[in-house]
């Protein structure tokens, strides 16, 4: 299984040179705070949505997406060869101007305000929505290159997490101290992966499993002595992977759960069209045909850190707006589990595409369940997509309520329609 995200887009990578808890506190299981739901419902919005697909924080209220979540993951912030917070783009962080029309509050940025870019927008869907949590994600599958750095000595943890704190909870932005302060609620943790490698290059050491949780607890350490400061309460959380062998390798499970206020376990990419045949990429359950091994799905990743010591009410299940998808796809079989000649042409990456985009092209397709196994796709002879429409959305929020877990977490918000049909699948299932 890949553990790849997709992270960066081709124009934002080259114009950046890149490719895609105080002590620990008890959490109780209902962390929305008048959301009205046990259950979170978190979303990813990055930085490069506003770019290429044109997605801005104020399209998270047009279709219907803000009032839904109750925690929002900004992706992503980096860190620097030392391990230092830096921000990946600066201009989409919190230099670009936006117009009236494209702000959420309705008033057009003017120069030399101290705070503008996604920053400001964030803030502003913060006034909006009192009640949402919004945290900077630090990392991702291009963003991780130098986390084993920050984690590898008590000075590099502490000297990380005060560079963090100081730039994205404090807000105190080069040449602006003290701008942003007040837009984040948390930091979200996207290190991709201790001590197993995922982007070419990476600094990954053995020692990793260890050195994360101790990085987790220099986090809980400092978030107490700002919240003492502010008498704010902050999250701590992090993405996880799915690959139980990933997870063996990386991470002390139940310490790990002890300091965040919740985990995402990543719900999809358990295929792609980096293998020669198709396949589901984020089924709730092996399907009983699936030639490949070992087995993956939500289920089992989901098990296994249950089996290691994660609390169920702390367990957040990762589920795709996207598709994965191949083409050249020998036409037997419905197209699953067959050969295929490479990745289908998609319009940001091959063998990648938004649902909104694939929705407008379903004509062209047919659509094929299996309900048992909790996955769909389509197919039209020779071009094979994975598809998370609004039914599979309904049946992941149903078997997350049906579990008991903490809720699901959407990768990314950007793939959804303009009246937010998956969101809103995903939510009446959670209900």
């Amino acid at each position: 299984m890949s553990s790849r995200r997709w992270v960066l887009p081709a124009l934002l990578a080259a114009a950046m040179t890149v490719s895609s808890a105080p002590q620990a506190v008890a959490h109780g299981k209902n962390d929305n705070h008048g959301h009205g739901k046990d259950e979170r419902v978190v979303g990813y919005y990055t930085q490069w949505s506003g770019y290429d697909r044109n997605f801005l924080v104020r399209d998270l209220v047009a279709n219907g997406t803000a009032p839904r979540l109750t925690h929002l993951n900004y992706a992503f912030g980096f860190l620097d060869e030392s391990g230092k917070c830096v921000s990946a783009d600066p201009w989409a962080d919190y230099q670009r101007p936006f117009s009236a029309e494209q702000s959420v509050n309705g008033v057009a940025d003017v120069a030399g305000q101290p705070l503008s870019g996604n920053l400001n927008q964030l803030k502003q869907l913060k006034a909006k929505y009192p009640k949402l949590r919004i945290n900077i994600s630090l990392g991702g599958w291009t963003g991780s290159k130098y986390f084993s750095n920050a984690a590898l000595t008590p000075e590099s943890r502490a000297a990380h997490v005060a560079s963090c704190l100081d730039l994205w909870l404090k807000g105190n932005l080069p040449d602006a101290p003290g701008a942003a302060a007040g837009v984040f609620d948390g930091v979200d943790l996207d290190w991709e992966w201790p001590s197993s490698e995922a982007a070419p290059g990476n600094v990954v050491r053995p020692e990793d499993k260890q050195n994360f949780t101790a990085l987790l607890r220099e986090y809980r350490k400092q978030l107490g002595k700002l919240t003492s400061r502010t008498g704010k309460r902050y999250d701590l959380t992090a993405f996880l992977p799915a690959n139980p062998a990933q997870v063996d390798r990386g991470f002390e499970v139940e310490e790990v759960f002890e300091q965040l206020t919740f985990g995402t376990i990543q719900g999809y990419d358990y295929h792609g069209a980096w293998e020669p045949l198709t396949n589901q990429q984020s089924a709730i359950r092996t399907p009983a045909a699936d030639p490949t091994s070992p087995p993956f799905s939500s289920q089992v990743a989901i098990d296994h850190y249950l089996r290691n010591g994660a609390p169920k009410h702390k367990v957040v299940m990762g589920v795709p707006f996207y598709s994965r998808g191949w083409t050249g796809v020998r036409n037997e079989d419905n197209g699953l589990f067959q050969p295929a000649a490479g990745p289908a042409p998609a319009t940001y990456e091959a063998g990648y595409e938004d649902y909104r985009i694939l929705k407008a092209q379903l004509s062209k397709f047919t659509v094929h369940r299996d309900a048992k196994a909790g996955h769909a796709w389509l197919f039209d002879g020779t071009t094979f997509w994975t598809w998370d429409d609004p039914v599979e959305m309904k049946r992941k929020g149903r078997y997350v309520a049906d579990r008991r877990l903490g809720g699901a977490m959407i990768w990314s918000l950007d793939g959804d329609t303009a009246d937010g049909e998956l969101i809103k699948a995903l939510t009446s299932g959670l209900s």
